[in-house]
């Protein structure tokens, strides 16, 4: 597998993030307010230190979550200019995005005690080897 662009020089861990992530991001950004596409893309962006999304991933998101009924759209024309397809949050999108929440809590913890236990493990190996030279 070739590396992410983000792994570190040498990193063979194939992966990188949480799985899924950018669905709890997207559902989040619609739950502090409606938004266009492009409008979304960019606070994505933001909220994800400047990586910018895949359009056509984000797109594609956006439609399952609308057979999913997790968002409805629907088209704005009041604006100047062409219309935009505006996405907002539904009651189901709230509960799910609830969910991810609780996904996440879960996941820090796995992810706070693996760190914890590799700074214990790796600095009592780096003592170790010190003392045997």
């Amino acid at each position: 597998m070739t590396p992410r662009y983000d792994d570190p020089p040498g990193c063979r861990c194939h992966g990188g993030g949480v799985r899924g992530f950018i669905q709890a991001r997207i559902l989040l950004e619609l739950y502090k307010k409606p938004a266009y596409g492009y409008e979304l893309m960019e606070a994505l962006g933001q909220a994800m230190g400047d990586t910018t999304p895949d359009p056509g991933g984000l797109y594609r998101t956006l439609r399952i979550f609308e057979e999913e009924r997790l968002v409805r759209s629907f088209w704005d024309t009041a604006a100047g200019g062409p219309a935009r397809r505006i996405y907002e949050l539904t009651g189901e999108g709230v509960e799910t995005l609830n969910g991810w929440a609780g996904i996440l809590r879960r996941t820090r913890g796995w992810l706070d005690d693996f760190l914890g236990d590799y700074e214990k493990t790796t600095q009592q190996r780096s003592y170790e080897h010190v003392r045997a030279v």
